[in-house]
């Protein structure tokens, strides 16, 4: 077990936990934190959903748009960066970590969100598993407050010792999100598979739009979530 959670502390080139940006974020985030794992996976989630805006319109087909340093200094991403980010700063702090995905159902979007994708079934969505007392526990950094506030969902806390997943209904007693699939967990990010998935789910023409549209802009974000018109699918 020992050396299998080494694994899970290693960095990599998307998950560059040794970089000195990811560094300089955990040790802010854990500035006056108690001692135990627990308590400093506590402090980086916090710090990961709400210090990182929550972006779907950010470039996703080289490994260098997950990178954690890289997620750092835009501020923004989606759901995998987001954890990819969580994960790299449990590893920083001496916590394995590892990142998981599964698909889900999204009830609550944007009219221009569910234009853009053609469907409200998000693949390969992304959260961070961190080993904490014995145990994997699930950490889902990915919206940030003012986003849920205004999309009337409440903020998912974390206790480090539960798993901390999508709420099914939003305050309205409707459904927010449904997890539909489990792909398991991972220590790097599958950028190859990831990809994949979406051209097989969204449309191999619609996912290479997306990807021209990304190298003409020079990778930039091209639109603005979090104004977007809220609708319930």
């Amino acid at each position: 077990m020992k050396e299998a959670l080494e694994t899970y502390l290693a960095p990599t080139a998307i998950i560059d936990t040794d970089h000195p940006a990811v560094r300089a974020y955990a040790g802010d985030a854990l500035r006056g934190t108690e001692d135990g794992s627990a308590a400093k996976a506590v402090r980086l989630y916090y710090a990961v959903r709400d210090g990182i805006w929550y972006d779907p319109y950010l470039p996703f087909h080289k490994p260098a748009h997950y990178r954690a340093s890289r997620v750092i200094r835009t501020g923004r991403a989606f759901c995998v960066g987001k954890a990819t980010l969580l994960c790299a700063l449990g590893r920083a702090c001496g916590i394995p970590s590892r990142v998981g995905f599964a698909d889900v159902r999204n009830h609550l979007t944007t009219r221009q969100l569910r234009e853009f994708m053609g469907t409200d079934v998000f693949v390969f969505h992304g959260y961070t598993e961190f080993w904490l007392e014995g145990k994997w526990v699930k950490a889902t950094p990915a919206f940030n407050v003012e986003l849920c506030r205004r999309h009337r969902v409440t903020p998912l806390e974390f206790n480090g010792r539960e798993d901390s997943l999508f709420h099914p209904y939003n305050e309205d007693h409707k459904l927010s999100l449904e997890y539909l699939r489990d792909h398991g967990s991972f220590a790097d990010i599958p950028v190859g598979r990831l990809v994949a998935a979406w051209e097989e789910a969204y449309g191999r023409d619609r996912v290479r739009s997306w990807i021209e549209g990304f190298e003409a802009t020079g990778g930039k974000s091209v639109r603005h979530f979090e104004r977007e018109e809220v609708v319930n699918v």
